[in-house]
């Protein structure tokens, strides 16, 4: 019988999500990984036949599959596998940092201790500040411990300094991958134990083998399939990590879809990375994985005060960086040549630029060099949209032709804390996502989850709640007027971030042509109140029409 489907998923409520549909009962009909066909319930019937996988979920809803468009999970997953938890609010105090590091003492690998802490610890915790090298000192003299804030601030004890080789007369380099570092140093020039953009720098014990294969097959299931994503696109750590991911998808053991941006200079040079064919060697075909772009730090995190502003950081508690405004670490002729290497290799250029003068020189070095060359994929500007202090800085967006990827998630991380480190002037445009697609810009959302990260990052329905509920850490409603609806929140984690990858014709809604990722959830989120949405339980997930997840 022409048009029989291998699987045909039937429900009371799906969401297409290809324009603004309302939900309906329907069925979705898979045939060799791609849907077949879409229609009403009752029409389910002509793509039925002998041999047809048929699967009433009844009342639960059925979805796309969520895309998160920026994550680094090769680091989560290393964070899981080989780190102590010290996060707020799981560690309340300072106490409970040094208690719970104290604990796990035996878990040092290589004679390390890690700790997993949040961005913005120094607010979370109840004394308003991190934990001091004398106080990791009372843990341990022996073993080197590492308190990693976020990835952007580091606290060491006196053995971890010993062994980067850190003492007062250190000179830091000019630039560490992911901004400016620094060594932070009391009145007597003696390091405090504060490093700032330095992680990748310090010789933190790793992870290979069937280690880092075990640590991404358990990162990508718990942290990604098990809250509905069918698509990563993730930001390479290593090349190691890469082929592992690549041999867990030949071995059919990965239930997500990776887009990869390869991080420059980190993990390749911009030379290499643009000639990832003749070495990389990928072999599990680009449906499931391949290389997708390239990835740029123009700046640091608002954490450590490294994020390039047009205004300066304020407060002296601020580790001495009052009156400075960041640094901008790429200059227009490496952003132009950038621009260029990336499109003559069919690669879409991603550039982190957190603050709003390094999202403006990011932009006016993309029209100087004459524009996005032709053909070449939108360049993404990450953390665009996150604080936009001058609303027609999106003038600038549109003339450089970006695509702005901010991630609602960090409305909670640290939407208190925009007036702590900068003022009033961090009290205006905080996350404006109302003002935003109001103005036609089709804007996502992404987990950027690294170390420190909050626990529920991964979950896109939690970053739903975000542009929903608006609350912070600390409990605040952040600008309730720019509240979105459920349905546009939910475009901004399937299609609008199918879209940022240039794929949306493949995959992000369910019409028919496309990859049937699908999702089932056990409640209809369209009548969740905003707080129930953190309690909805992914309960299937397809990948390409293959059962990837069952709760």
């Amino acid at each position: 019988m022409d048009g029989v489907a291998d699987l045909v998923l039937l429900s009371d409520r799906v969401a297409w999500l290809t324009n603004d549909d309302p939900v309906s009962p329907g069925f979705v009909a898979v045939r060799g990984g791609d849907i077949l066909a879409i229609g009403p319930r009752e029409q389910a019937g002509r793509h039925i036949g002998e041999g047809t996988v048929v699967r009433d979920v009844g009342g639960r809803s059925i979805l796309p599959g969520f895309v998160d468009v920026h994550a680094h999970m090769e680091v989560a997953a290393r964070t899981l596998y080989q780190t102590v938890d010290c996060r707020a609010p799981r560690c309340a105090s300072v106490q409970d940092v040094l208690d719970t590091l104290r604990a796990h003492l035996g878990e040092a690998v290589d004679g390390w201790l890690v700790g997993q802490a949040n961005l913005f610890f120094d607010q979370k915790l109840a004394e308003k500040r991190l934990p001091t090298r004398a106080e990791l000192d009372s843990v341990s003299t022996d073993v080197a411990i590492a308190v990693r804030a976020g990835g952007h601030v580091s606290v060491l004890n006196t053995r971890a300094l010993e062994l980067a080789g850190i003492d007062r007369s250190y000179e830091e380099v000019d630039y560490s991958i992911t901004g400016m570092p620094t060594v932070e140093r009391d009145e007597n020039g003696e390091p405090t134990g504060v490093v700032k953009e330095m992680d990748n720098l310090l010789p933190l014990p790793g992870l290979s083998g069937e280690s880092l294969r075990d640590a991404i097959r358990r990162g990508v299931r718990d942290l990604f399939t098990a809250y509905g994503v069918t698509t990563i696109g993730e930001i390479s750590e290593t090349v190691e990590g890469l082929r592992a991911m690549d041999r867990l998808h030949q071995d059919g053991e990965l239930g997500t879809r990776l887009r990869v941006y390869l991080w420059v200079p980190g993990t390749a040079s911009l030379a290499d990375a643009c000639k990832h064919a003749d070495w990389l060697g990928l072999a599990a075909g680009e449906d499931l994985i391949r290389v997708h772009g390239v990835k740029m730090f123009a700046d640091g995190g608002y954490s450590a005060a490294s994020a390039a502003m047009k205004r300066p950081y304020a407060g002296e508690g601020h580790h001495g960086h009052h009156g400075h405004c960041g640094d901008v670490a790429l200059s227009p002729e490496q952003i132009a040549a950038a621009l260029q290497e990336t499109a003559a290799a069919g690669l879409q250029l991603a550039v982190h630029a957190n603050g709003d003068r390094a999202q403006e020189e990011v932009c006016q070095a993309i029209i100087a060099a004459g524009g996005v060359p032709a053909g070449a994929p939108a360049p993404r500007v990450e953390h665009a949209g996150n604080f936009l202090p001058d609303p027609e800085s999106t003038e600038l967006w549109r003339q450089a032709g970006i695509v702005p990827v901010p991630q609602p998630v960090f409305l909670y991380t640290f939407g208190d804390f925009f007036p702590t480190y900068l003022g009033d002037y961090g009290r205006l445009g905080r996350f404006p996502f109302r003002d935003l697609l109001d103005q036609g810009w089709p804007i996502t959302g992404s987990s950027d989850v690294w170390i420190g990260s909050e626990e529920r990052a991964t979950n896109p329905l939690f970053s739903i709640w975000c542009t929903l509920r608006r609350q912070s850490f600390l409990g605040e409603i952040i600008d309730s007027d720019q509240r979105i609806t459920i349905i546009e929140a939910l475009r901004m984690h399937t299609i609008n971030a199918a879209r940022t990858l240039g794929e949306g014709d493949r995959y992000g809604s369910l019409e028919p042509g496309k990859r049937a990722d699908v999702i089932v959830l056990d409640r209809d989120p369209f009548t969740c109140r905003d707080d129930e949405l953190l309690d909805v339980r992914v309960d299937e997930v397809y990948l390409s029409g293959r059962l990837v997840h069952r709760a």
